[in-house]
């Protein structure tokens, strides 16, 4: 088993997952020799390989799949105002980085891929999210092209995962202990919370269920911005003030999971959907025939529509994190508001 980006959040949550599995050897493919040294004293674990390279060049991806059987693609460019002001590094990393990793699987015939993806490549308005929709593409395309093939290719979309390295709950707990207004882009946004078990478990149903060229999306809860804060604020103590700051470069008011043209030919499971791909070719004749997909006026699945934790169900699914129970466990004492 390998993961790209496997020095991020859902890089070591997934290791740990596939440590306790009984794994016989997980290789961590990344970049930063730094992140690789910290993680290889967290995990202290015989099984585990690590590879230094980066997924915008293909030799060291072939070197790392050789008798691969499962491949988990996380490496990517993930903050949208970086990506904003840095497209091409964007696309470089997210795209073209995508179709090296999947290349490289076909050639060594990898026994499956899943690759991450985000709610922000649903009706794209940012660089981030428009080089996710493009890597999606790719592994959609790829499917389509080898039907028959040794390795099997699905994707994953997540929405927020909570308390990832450089997501807002970390940013929001620091303000908080240092006793600074927490900085709320626009207190209408409302974003999907997912916890990195979710996000685990959304890959694992993937390699268990997820056929060749599906999206699979889980049915995350949403909530405001504001909620999130309030809710911090209270699990923490205090009395921090709200700053509203304005949305920054390419942020959304509301995220979408589904795009409605999507849920047209999507399966809606319990807790999952499935988004197959679109198998018809290009000979267009063909649809006289045989029809085409047929739209409707489903909605999409959005963080507007979705289901919205109140603030109770908020606090409570912060504190089953990790994160947020050793911070309470922290000695730092939170300080109070700065005049």
């Amino acid at each position: 088993m390998a993961i790209t980006g496997g020095t991020g959040s859902f890089g070591e949550t997934i290791a740990r997952r596939a440590l306790r599995e009984g794994v016989a050897e997980l290789r961590i493919f990344s970049r930063d020799e730094n992140k690789q040294h910290h993680l290889r004293l967290a995990l202290n674990d015989s099984r585990v390989r690590f590879h230094i390279g980066d997924v915008r060049q293909s030799d060291g991806l072939l070197d790392l799949l050789r008798g691969v059987d499962l491949l988990f693609h996380a490496a990517a460019l993930k903050q949208v105002p970086s990506c904003e002001f840095h497209p091409l590094e964007a696309i470089r990393t997210n795209a073209l980085g995508a179709e090296n990793v999947l290349d490289a699987a076909l050639a060594r015939e990898v026994g499956a891929v899943v690759l991450l993806s985000t709610d922000k490549a649903v009706y794209p308005i940012n660089a981030m999210g428009m080089s996710k929709a493009l890597m999606e593409k790719l592994a959609i395309a790829k499917a389509r092209r080898w039907p028959d093939g040794p390795t099997r290719i699905c994707v994953t979309r997540y929405g927020n995962v909570m308390a990832s390295r450089g997501s807002v709950i970390p940013h929001f707990v620091e303000q908080i202990r240092q006793g600074q207004a927490l900085t709320l882009t626009d207190p209408r946004m409302t974003r999907f919370m997912m916890s990195l078990p979710d996000a685990a478990e959304l890959v694992l149903e993937a390699c268990a269920r997820g056929g060749h060229g599906d999206i699979l999306v889980q049915k995350a809860p949403a909530a405001t911005v504001l909620d999130l804060a309030e809710a911090l604020i209270e699990i923490f103590g205090g009395r921090t003030p709200l700053q509203n700051m304005g949305a920054r470069h390419g942020e959304k008011l509301h995220e979408t999971l589904v795009a409605h043209e999507e849920m047209a030919r999507a399966a809606d499971g319990d807790r999952y959907i499935r988004i197959p791909p679109d198998g018809r070719d290009l000979d267009y004749a063909g649809f006289f025939s045989d029809g085409g997909v047929m739209l409707d006026d489903a909605d999409d699945f959005s963080s507007r529509n979705a289901r919205r934790l109140d603030r109770a169900e908020l606090i409570e699914l912060l504190l089953g994190l990790d994160y947020i129970q050793a911070q309470l466990g922290a000695s730092q004492p939170v300080q109070e508001p700065k005049a």
